[in-house]
């Protein structure tokens, strides 16, 4: 039966991730927001990998211009989303990316918040949170930009402490500030705006804004499905789920409401494309790309042996399964790369390209060290051939 279906090879597979992730030269966007769907999300645990995994998509234009698209023009925002974890997207998606998945986080941050501040005993409850709210608003709206901490220091109750554990071997005092302004953000009432320092900085200033517009979650979830499988597929059903976090029924109803084509791999196989999308991909141009912790080509998939050798994944990959910074050959990690304290960009090959390779690599490791300048990128999840390289 499967041996009837379209066959997409992993060098297809490859040849997609050239050209729909933008990273073949001749495929390279021409504005961030263009960049981030072209993946339909980039990673924002750590600020640099957004900038960084823009860099590599975009085709021309540096720092300055991630910034004015996430603060000044706003068509990108961070987003508290897929599996409980940051993210930026566009201002197009972002009530899709809302509505599917932040809307549901952000009723359970919230149930959990209001638990601990019953657990405490100090008679703090929802009506206590919602003056603390109103309170940060205000000041916001008076006095933002503001930093977390210049915003605690401006609102009283923001300086409240409470007990967690309250008997136990884990007690534990806590103050309030963080907690109220993540429900804040995951609400959509506030959003991360420049940060202290460089844009490499997490020390983020908040500001008061609006809602995202309502949108049906079964509609979102499908067009969220839609859009990454054109992104990602072929891909499966447990990819989506790894993916967004959802639980296995939202999943197959949004692939059930997309109507996703199947196709046989080389393995023999099989896996889900958008509607109609069995065509074969036109092979981009050579292509080298270094691309950031966590930037969402090496993160797309549960399953990722297309693009990765088992072999290379401990060098590549933290304890919890989180990517390092990647060196890519044509839709391939070849191996990793990592910046020195004194800014230069080194990297290693993991499995010989050849030649042609190895200059187009360096190629990009200098188009990447231009872009930085004068900025240290240092990783939040170490991984270990990125510290053998800095070390």
């Amino acid at each position: 039966m499967s041996a009837r279906l379209p066959l997409i090879s992993t060098t297809e597979r490859r040849s997609r991730l050239g050209r729909r992730h933008r990273l073949a030269p001749s495929a390279r966007a021409t504005t961030v927001a263009e960049a981030a769907d072209s993946v339909v999300a980039l990673h924002a645990t750590d600020a640099a990998t957004v900038f960084l995994s823009t860099r590599a998509r975009l085709a021309e234009g540096g720092p300055g211009m991630v910034e004015q698209a996430l603060y000044d023009d706003v068509r990108l925002v961070r987003l508290l989303s897929m599996r409980n974890t940051l993210f930026a997207v566009s201002t197009e998606l972002a009530p899709y990316v809302d509505a599917s998945i932040a809307r549901a986080i952000a009723v359970k941050e919230r149930r959990t918040f209001l638990k601990h501040l019953d657990e405490d005993g100090q008679g703090l409850d929802a009506e206590w949170l919602a003056r603390a709210e109103a309170s940060a608003l205000d000041t916001l709206d008076t006095r933002g930009p503001l930093t977390g901490s210049q915003l605690s220091a401006a609102v009283p109750a923001l300086r409240q402490k409470i007990t967690l554990g309250r008997g136990k071997k884990y007690e534990a005092q806590q103050g309030v500030a963080t907690r109220v302004i993540r429900l804040l953000a995951a609400d959509g009432r506030i959003r991360r705006d420049r940060p202290r320092g460089s844009w490499t900085s997490s020390q983020f200033r908040w500001v008061h804004t609006a809602p995202w517009p309502a949108v049906p979650a079964a509609e979102a979830r499908a067009e969220i499905a839609r859009l990454w499988l054109h992104a990602y597929g072929p891909a499966t059903e447990a990819d989506l789920k790894w993916w967004t976090g959802w639980t296995l029924t939202d999943v197959r109803k949004a692939l059930s409401a997309v109507g996703p084509d199947q196709v046989r791999l080389d393995d023999g196989s099989t896996a889900l494309v958008s509607p109609g999308d069995t065509a074969p991909e036109p092979a981009p141009e050579p292509w080298a790309a270094l691309l950031p912790a966590l930037d969402p080509t090496g993160m797309g998939w549960a399953d990722r042996g297309f693009h990765l050798d088992a072999a290379h994944r401990s060098a590549l990959f933290d304890y919890a399964g989180n990517i390092g910074p990647t060196v890519w050959w044509n839709g391939e990690i070849v191996g990793g790369w990592a910046q020195r304290p004194d800014g230069e960009i080194v990297w290693r090959l993991l499995t010989d390209a050849g030649r042609t390779a190895e200059k187009a690599i360096t190629a990009e490791a200098s188009r990447l060290a231009a872009w930085v300048g004068d900025a240290r990128v240092t990783p939040r999840f170490r991984t270990p051939l990125e510290r053998e390289l800095v070390a």
